[in-house]
């Protein structure tokens, strides 16, 4: 049998789609391994992200709950929850070094801007602009 006309272009580009496929899922994968790896404290980035969680659940209000949820509407919300619950473990982070007694929108500002790449820091300042909350505090954090 001779694979010929479009029938053999239609098996390179199935080859190639599934190897292109196979290395972006490998990516994501390994990235995600390397979060659980344990670092030289025992712990993976994974488990401070949740003991930070847990540590302050009981500190969270409504309002930045309701903050948080508004601030990570611009996330596709296939990746919602974990950016969130990256999101919260920083901000609980940030409250523990400060022995916070309540988590305040200073808190969720900060630890958003802190646990976000520089790429996505043009989307906070345009949902801070519509909820009408001033960025000059910030700045230095941008």
């Amino acid at each position: 049998m001779q694979l010929d006309g479009w029938f053999l272009y239609f098996i390179l580009f199935w080859v190639v789609f599934l190897i292109a496929s196979f290395a972006i899922g490998g990516f994501f994968m390994f990235r995600k391994f390397l979060k659980r790896f344990p670092k030289e404290d025992g712990k993976s980035d994974m488990d401070w992200e949740e003991y930070y969680v847990n540590e302050t659940i009981h500190l969270w209000n409504e309002k930045e709950k309701n903050m948080l949820n508004e601030l990570v509407t611009p996330v596709p919300e296939l990746f919602r929850d974990v950016a969130k619950y990256k999101i919260a473990g920083k901000i609980g982070e940030l409250a523990l070094k400060e022995k916070a007694t309540a988590i305040s929108q200073d808190l969720v500002i900060r630890g958003y801007i802190l646990a976000t790449p520089k790429r996505d820091h043009k989307f906070l300042r345009k949902k801070l602009d519509e909820m009408q909350i001033d960025v000059a505090p910030f700045e230095h954090l941008f």
